[in-house]
């Protein structure tokens, strides 16, 4: 694990062997101070490839990722590893990070990014072996599923996520707008009720807050396969406006968030029929500063056909979700982005 690279030492590969930093390189756990390096590296990393593509700089406002980062780094801190050059502390000498989290049985890489000058040295496969769960012996750990997105403009990232048998399986479509046309997303249907987070627990004795994270969590379970109540706990926290679905019985049939900042998701339905209508209703619930935002599996083409014909459009190159074996049903659950699912 992390932990096992500090300065330079040798890590498990996730395959019984062993891989140390790169000559020059010391390996540790991320602090605090160290993520808006991070987040600089990140935008250094992707105005690199994006300016050979003919493609909009990612623009200089880092608030955003600097949080995602703070999340991260609270909840997975020895999966937050950075690789420094020369002495440590000195924004210059940090070339590159890797984060990974972990959500019940899934282990999920979230950020792997080098500087462009530092690429080429194996500096990303050894990062990526500092955060490897260990498959072998006494310290073997229980991850079921293992898992990443990617951008699809990275052909030799994607080949070292297959090699390790994360293979591209669907694509993730960015897709921004405003719900312009009237009539392009379905209803929801008669006997769905949309109710705020917020007034589920309106008594404030919380006994509501209790019932609706064990609704949340089991549509988490059916679609994704594992619980996150931390990562909730964040969405809440970053302004986004939850909502549960139920039918005439009672029962929880979807929960999706929607946001003032535009941001969309996550979303999860029990049946993939309600998908659209949830994200019909979640895109005109709120009105947002400027236009929405989601994320949307191409397994999940019935959603993105009313999107398309309200008024979204694509937005750059489609992500690759990747993964060893199956964990989740993308046709009924949109993710939060690409960095945390």
């Amino acid at each position: 694990m992390a932990t096992k690279a500090d300065r330079g030492a040798p890590v498990a590969d996730g395959h019984g062997g062993s891989v140390g930093a790169p000559a020059g390189y010391a390996f540790r756990p991320a602090t605090a101070a160290d993520l808006p390096t991070c987040a600089r590296i990140w935008r250094e990393s992707l105005n690199d490839y994006l300016g050979r593509l003919n493609q909009p700089e990612v623009p200089d406002e880092l608030g955003p990722i600097l949080r995602l980062y703070g999340h991260l780094q609270a909840t997975d801190p020895t999966r937050f590893v950075v690789a420094e050059r020369g002495g440590p502390g000195d924004d210059r000498a940090m070339d590159g990070f890797v984060v990974a989290l972990v959500r019940d049985r899934l282990w999920f890489l979230s950020m792997l990014f080098v500087r462009p000058k530092a690429q080429t040295q194996g500096l990303g496969r050894a990062l990526i072996a500092a955060v490897l769960p260990t498959s072998d012996g006494e310290d073997a750990e229980p991850w079921s599923w293992h898992a990443t997105a990617t951008d699809t403009a990275q052909p030799i990232s994607n080949g070292l996520y297959g090699s390790l048998g994360m293979v591209p399986r669907i694509p993730l479509l960015r897709l921004v707008g405003l719900p312009e046309r009237a009539g392009a997303f379905p209803d929801l249907p008669a006997g769905i009720d949309a109710t705020p987070f917020g007034e589920i627990d309106a008594s404030g004795d919380g006994l509501g807050a209790s019932a609706l994270a064990a609704e949340v969590a089991a549509l988490d379970r059916d679609t994704i396969g594992v619980e996150r109540a931390v990562d909730h706990a964040f969405l809440v926290d970053e302004g986004r406006q939850g909502f549960l679905y139920h039918d005439r019985t009672g029962a929880a049939v979807g929960y999706g968030y929607t946001s003032e900042s535009g941001r969309v998701g996550p979303v999860a339905v029990a049946d993939a029929s309600l998908l659209a209508a949830v994200v019909g209703h979640l895109v005109t619930a709120v009105r947002p500063r400027g236009a929405f935002g989601l994320w949307v599996p191409g397994s999940a083409g019935e959603v993105v056909v009313p999107l398309l014909r309200s008024g979204f459009r694509f937005d750059g190159f489609p992500v690759l979700l990747c993964w060893d074996r199956p964990f989740a049903d993308f046709t009924r659950y949109l993710p939060i982005s690409p960095g945390l699912l």
